[in-house]
């Protein structure tokens, strides 16, 4: 047996989005999101369930930090709703939405647990989507405005700011694919799109800053390493090619202050307007960056590999392959000049049931977070500078699309009774958090 210890500092928590959780849509002043229009539709969410509840974070807040402060939890990450604070996404501040969150920060401080604070994970109001979204310049100094606004009210308690959670997500999975909110399918969109969210981050990294000189300022990326099917020439050629297309339109502009050629390849007459200066906003030094990984992209000379042979797969239809995650961070520690990296989300969704005893029990998802702690362990010992983790989710919620049919949660919610229960993969972490460590 072999057991592998952590630095001494190293932060464990786990993670949420405001969205996924709060519920009380339309409470206390709170504004329209893209995401309430979005999951009104019919048709646009698979099980037709909505954010209206969630998981009542809103009114339970205190009830899941006691559960946090159960598993030990260093740090919790969190996001605040955009539109809860501002209705109309800028202009007139709603209180009571400030004051949720200023609630929710001293019972997190209180519980000694650090805030991690998100500004956007997807969820913008819908009066500036109603002004052409994120294809609007306009939208990138509202953010940043909201970002001042967040900054006066919390900064003398959370020190660690991340601008966007996932931009490629809102980018490409709202205005490309259509799966996300707004809905959208369309190129120029998309691409103009990932630019002004790049702007808006620049601008509100700067803005934190000029607000509070201590913060801690960074942004969360998603990214699937390709990998080769087999060990040809023709493989490891379509796989570069993958990576290049696919996973780094985000990671050049931020620490090379260009976009990569495989955006102008995909991207064609729809690159987006970009002004002078941006680029060098954009580029600017942070202090941090996440990174949320699940899985892999395998790639052949045919393209991408639908199932691997002999491999596990998520509910989620994602592959487990943990060392893919080693792999990843090595390469990107190689091939950019990188900050401290976090972990920022890293879960599995698996069906788990209460069992006869009360209990949840959920090996799977127990022996995939161990796997991956392990990997990036080893990774760190490879020279990357991974400061901490960030388990998704803490509790089983809103997973947008899917609605409630997909559990990632260390804690099991029931959607009818919004009783919580740990299972038994977050007893396990809270002996992680407890020890440091982790045995193979």
């Amino acid at each position: 047996m072999n057991i592998y210890k952590f630095p001494h500092n190293f932060l464990w928590g786990a993670a949420s989005a405001a969205y996924q959780i709060e519920g009380a849509w339309n409470e206390d002043g709170k504004g329209e999101s893209i995401w309430d229009r979005f999951s009104h539709t019919p048709g646009k969410i698979s099980d037709g369930q909505t954010g209206d509840v969630a998981c009542d974070h809103y009114h339970r807040y205190e009830e899941d930090i006691a559960l946090m402060r159960r598993l030990g939890l260093k740090a919790y990450r969190f996001s605040v709703s955009w539109p809860r604070v501002l209705p109309l996404g800028r202009g007139r501040v709603n209180p009571q939405g400030l004051d949720f969150y200023d609630r929710l920060v001293d019972a997190l401080c209180a519980a000694n647990i650090e805030p991690y604070l998100t500004l956007y994970h997807w969820d913008l109001p819908q009066a500036l989507q109603d002004e052409g979204g994120w294809t609007n310049r306009v939208t990138s100094h509202a953010f940043a405005d909201y970002a001042a606004l967040m900054v006066k009210r919390l900064g003398d308690r959370v020190r660690n700011w991340t601008t966007f959670n996932e931009p490629s997500v809102v980018a490409f999975n709202g205005n490309l694919f259509g799966e996300h909110a707004p809905g959208l399918q369309d190129p120029k969109t998309a691409y103009q799109a990932a630019h002004h969210l790049l702007l808006a981050h620049g601008l509100a990294a700067r803005t934190i800053r000029a607000a509070q000189p201590d913060a801690n300022v960074g942004i969360v990326l998603n990214l699937w390493p390709a990998e080769p099917e087999t060990d040809s020439a023709e493989d490891a050629s379509a796989a570069k090619a993958y990576w290049e297309k696919y996973e780094i339109h985000f990671l050049e502009p931020l620490f090379k202050g260009h976009y990569p050629l495989g955006a102008y390849e995909m991207a064609g007459e729809n690159m987006p307007v970009v002004k002078d200066g941006d680029l060098a906003l954009i580029a600017q030094k942070l202090d941090f960056v996440g990174i949320n990984f699940y899985s892999r992209s395998v790639v052949n000379a045919q393209g991408r590999v639908d199932s691997v042979p002999g491999s596990e797969y998520t509910e989620m239809g994602w592959e487990v392959c943990a060392p893919a995650m080693r792999r990843l961070l090595v390469k990107i520690n190689q091939e950019y000049k990188l900050p401290p990296i976090y972990i920022t989300e890293n879960g599995a969704a698996f069906a788990d049931e209460v069992s006869a005893d009360g209990k949840v029990h959920d090996p799977r998802r127990l022996d995939y977070l161990k796997q991956h702690f392990l990997q990036t362990r080893l990774a760190m010992q490879d020279g990357v500078d991974v400061r901490g983790y960030f388990v998704w989710s803490l509790t089983d919620n809103f997973e947008w699309a899917h609605g409630n049919t997909k559990r990632f949660g260390l804690i099991r919610m029931d959607y009818d009774t919004l009783q919580r229960t740990v299972k038994d993969s977050g007893e396990w972490y809270a002996e992680v958090i407890r020890t440091n460590q982790i045995q193979d």
